[in-house]
């Protein structure tokens, strides 16, 4: 009886501490993941600011982002994005909600411009032209209705001319390269009063600028000549002038910026940025010229009748503005002087917006970007804010681990008194308890951010801080740390930056160059930047090695060969440095790094290396292999002549290469073989060297819908790179890309459109390897007969065996990817970003091929799913959870040393991190489990046996005195 009362006391104990424990909800929201959003480079900016109500900054972006900002923060309001093509679009400012669309039609796609015109009302309504598709289109702004629309047949329009008086306008357009068109119409109905085209000898650049009501001005093809045209009733007169004849220290080519200044332009060349008049004889005068290092705004209206803009102008560490009137330019309104980052580079663009000041003097502030994207707004003398916009733009994505937390040194705060430890575990025990008021979970809140330690800058136990290294379309390496996303350090590599030696230098990739191991700490990590001099694939390539911890340029060099691809080479030398490939555009390869050693190393591996090429242009695959040092004036005896093994040429006719997927080198896979629920085994084909390739018919090559079932189909291949040998093959009739593939162990997914169906479908192909088909069970795995260890060669024709399954999926695709973990033990996800920017996890069990619609005992003893038409989407499978990643490019999965979690970075115009944990976290106890309620309950439990105790003998001694 005695021992009865103990048990169902215990349980009954065990029980109210489980209902307790389960019963914790609390917001976990940045905790384990961040968000941050960003824009790209600016190419236009609008102040708005009102007199009453929220001042705020419209901007649009090189990455399609039209942004509302704070002016005081520069904190994001709204962000949308649109597409290219002829689609015109009213937005609501407060909300960015869309007040209307129009699409414009037109027989051909051309260059568009927009012009407003808010000084003629049709009907109460605003108009707005739209040179878009050959056409000039007249929209209402109340509505978006198409008023009108005049046809100017391959002419690319270069200005709209604003009606002085009147409803006469003008446009001006340019055909082919010499000749010069002007519209002179009526702007109320559209009606072309007359026309005018003149060929000009040479030839015209295609820039073109406003100075005056009728007088424009233009470069000639060479750029070197200055073409002042004056539009009389329609009618075309023009003028040339050499710029070297006013300008005698001119060089290189020039271009017309954007000024809008009444009588007044500017140029700017290789050296300098100048200013010209022109005077009343319609002759040209220069008024100044400021060094090329400067940036001027477009002319802003602040005064009745008059204009100022602004000249920053780059010295050092600081910018100097300078605020001119339009009427006069030697009146300056503003000069200021302010400290900058060096770090950001040049200024490249400054827009300018006035205030009044609390004496009702007019005052100036401007936004300035930068040439690595950022942008700041500059006022009083002072930077109000900073917006590091070119992580907008990442085009690639590595990681470093952080250093080791010395012994006797902690980068934490100091541990807090024993009262306030103490405060801080009754706070969360009143919250585990539902007793906790608003103010409580405010700060229980901020005491688990404060004890997560997430954003020490060094080493964890589970291996979730890490950096993030990413490079920018601008040149620009940036570390974000995994704990909160801050910016740790970033560097702008001067390689990588326009100078006279490159004038468009491209950024490539990002490879880890140097992983020392804990017996090698005194040497940090580095990474390699890989760019290029230039837009084609036969300029001159750029490396660069940057420290992982500091930022620091270990090293940069200049390549005379081309980029075209890079190996990264399973090896190392004594410093951990890793040997890497460079393919070039003649098919020669280079390692590096360039030392003896490194030499040594490869020479012993020289037979194995084999790679791969893919021409999609000539629809074909070729492999290589190395065949002896290059044959070169100089001689370099870290280059290589390569020979082609194989190639694969796809008929022209029927085929057209759309997509090709390898393996991550760096997939860990656990193990090879597959045991069912039988007791039998399957091996997994594991090759590094299978390509995934995707073909589709020429004509499905466009967009969906595009052709009919009939004339599409869509063939996929499973390709050894080292023999060229087809695998496997399969065509999916009726279908049509795009094709987003992710290629893992042993099985690929990939997804497409179904023209039949009218539906997106995802595919699923897993290989096995029927050579180890006669070790049947488990039992042989265990005791060791197995012939697992034996080399596989890829010249031995492999027997293997396909199993494969298609599903209809609901959403279309941007990237697909997998989640990856230390060991390979974990379950995979596939990380899937859809077309609503979001990242959604799908169980791989979804995309099991062996799935039927009524699986027997042994395969669900297997785990396998009954099979359904169309792939289940959950709510809560979306990892971004109501969030989005704008512009959403690529997902990375980075492998914590926790088995059970990955972390998972998604990047477009935002960026976003999460831990991720597919099959739960097995491994670990959560963030959320209260030790606090643990020690109550082991007290509670104590104390219950103790007084049970004391119970069950007080009822033996009375049991024993009857």
């Amino acid at each position: 009886m005695a021992m009865a009362i103990r048990v169902s006391l215990l349980f009954f104990l065990f029980l109210s501490s489980s209902l307790l424990v389960f019963s914790l909800y609390e917001d976990q929201a940045g905790l384990a993941d961040w968000h941050q959003q960003y824009l790209g480079k600016v190419k236009q900016a609008v102040f708005h600011t009102p007199k009453a109500g929220r001042k705020r900054l419209v901007v649009s972006t090189e990455e399609s982002v039209i942004a509302s900002l704070d002016l005081r923060r520069g904190e994001i309001y709204v962000i949308t994005l649109s597409s290219k093509g002829s689609i015109i679009r009213a937005w609501n400012l407060p909300d960015g909600q869309m007040v209307w669309e129009s699409f414009l039609v037109g027989k051909k796609l051309s260059e568009s411009s927009l012009l407003t015109v808010t000084d003629l009302k049709v009907e109460r309504d605003n108009l707005i032209l739209v040179y878009s598709n050959d056409c000039l289109h007249a929209i209402s702004s109340v509505d978006g209705a198409v008023l009108w629309n005049i046809e100017l047949k391959s002419v690319e329009l270069q200005q709209l001319i604003k009606p002085v008086s009147g409803d006469v306008m003008y446009a001006v357009g340019i055909s082919g390269s010499s000749k010069l068109h002007a519209y002179r119409f009526n702007i109320k109905t559209g009606e072309l009063l007359n026309q005018d085209v003149v060929d000009f000898p040479g030839g015209l650049s295609g820039e073109i600028s406003l100075v005056s009501s009728e007088i424009l001005v233009a470069l000639d093809a060479s750029r070197t000549e200055l073409v002042l045209i004056s539009l009389k009733d329609g009618k075309i007169i023009f003028q040339k002038t050499n710029i070297h004849d006013l300008v005698p220290q001119f060089s290189g080519e020039a271009a017309l910026l954007p000024v809008n200044l009444e009588g007044i332009f500017a140029v700017k060349s290789n050296s300098y940025i100048v200013f010209f008049r022109v005077n009343d004889q319609s002759k040209l005068e220069v008024v100044d010229k400021i060094e090329d290092s400067s940036a001027v705004s477009g002319a802003l209206s602040f005064k009745e009748d008059q204009l100022a803009f602004g000249i920053v102008q780059q010295g050092g560490n600081q910018i100097h503005l300078t605020v001119k009137l339009g009427s006069d330019y030697s009146t300056d309104i503003l000069k200021e002087s302010i400290q900058i980052d060096p770090n950001r580079g040049t200024v490249q663009k400054v827009f300018i917006n006035n205030y009044i000041r609390t004496d009702r003097s007019y005052g100036f502030r401007a936004l300035v970007v930068m040439e690595d994207h950022s942008v700041s707004l500059l006022q009083q003398g002072n930077i109000v804010w900073s917006r590091e916009d070119g992580l907008a733009s990442i085009v690639d994505v590595t990681t470093s681990e952080l250093p080791l937390e010395k012994k006797g040194v902690s980068v934490a705060k100091v541990e807090q008194g024993l009262l306030e430890w103490l405060k801080g575990h009754m706070l969360k025990l009143k919250g585990t308890l539902m007793l906790a008021s608003a103010e409580d979970m405010v700060s229980i809140q901020a005491l688990r951010l404060q004890s997560s330690e997430k954003s020490k800058l060094t080493r964890d136990h589970n291996g979730f801080r890490k950096l993030l290294i990413v490079l920018t379309k601008s040149g620009k390496v940036y570390a974000l740390h995994t704990g909160d996303g801050r910016v740790v350090w970033s560097t702008f590599l001067p390689n990588l930056r326009k100078s006279d030696t490159c004038e468009n230098p491209v950024a490539l990739n990002l490879y880890q160059w140097q992983v020392p191991h804990h017996h090698a700490m005194d040497e940090n990590p580095a990474v390699l930047v890989v760019g290029r001099c230039g837009n084609g694939i036969d300029a001159p390539g750029i490396l660069s090695i940057v420290d992982t911890y500091s930022g620091k340029e270990l090293s940069s060099l200049s390549l005379t060969h081309s980029v075209v691809d890079v190996i990264p080479l399973p090896f190392a030398d004594s410093t951990e440095k890793r040997l890497h490939l460079i393919v070039d555009v003649d098919r020669n390869l280079h390692l590096y790094p360039k030392t003896p050693e490194a030499a040594v190393i490869f020479e012993r591996e020289y037979i194995n290396v084999y790679w791969y090429s893919v021409d999609a242009e000539n629809n074909m695959l070729r492999g290589h292999g190395l065949k002896s040092k290059c044959m070169s004036e100089i001689a370099d005896e870290f280059c290589f002549s390569s020979r082609d093994l194989w190639s694969i040429v796809f008929p022209s006719d029927s085929e057209k290469i759309i997509a090709t997927v390898a393996r991550k080198a760096s997939e860990v896979v656990h193990t090879q073989a597959k045991v069912m629920a039988d007791r039998n085994v399957l091996f997994k084909y594991i090759s590094k060297n299978l390509l995934f390739v995707a073909t589709v018919a020429p004509k499905g090559a466009g967009e969906i819908g595009s052709v009919t079932p009939d004339e599409s189909w869509l063939v996929v291949y499973l390709i050894d790179t080292v023999t060229g040998r087809i695998l496997h093959r399969v065509t999916h009739h009726g279908s049509q890309g795009p094709v987003r593939a992710v290629f893992s162990e042993n099985w690929v997914v990939y997804h497409y459109f179904n023209l039949r169906a009218n539906r997106y479908e995802i595919s699923v192909i897993e290989i096995y390897d029927q050579s180890r088909a006669d070790i049947k069970n488990v039992w042989k795995l265990i005791l060791g007969k197995h012939n697992l260890t034996s080399p596989v060669s890829s010249y031995s024709r492999p027997e293997i065996m396909t199993k494969s399954q298609t599903y209809f999926f609901t959403h279309s695709v941007k990237t697909v990817s997998v989640t990856l973990t230390a060991k390979g033990i974990t379950a995979k996800q596939l990380l899937i970003g859809t077309v609503g920017d979001q990242v959604l996890a799908l169980d791989k069990r979804f995309l099991d091929p062996r799935r039927s619609a009524k699986p027997t005992p042994t395969e669900l003893e297997d785990g396998i799913i009954p099979l359904t038409d169309a792939l289940p989407i959950n709510p809560q499978s979306y990892v971004t959870h109501a969030l989005k990643v704008e512009g959403l490019r690529g997902i990375i999965s980075v492998p914590a040393k926790l088995e059970s979690t990955t972390l998972v970075f998604a990047y477009g115009a935002d960026l976003f991190l999460t831990r991720l944990a597919p099959s739960k976290t097995y491994d670990s106890l959560t963030d959320e489990f209260s030790y606090a309620l643990l020690l109550l309950t082991i007290v509670v439990l104590v104390a219950a046996i103790f007084v049970t105790w004391i119970m069950s003998e007080r009822k033996d001694l009375r049991d024993k005195w009857r």
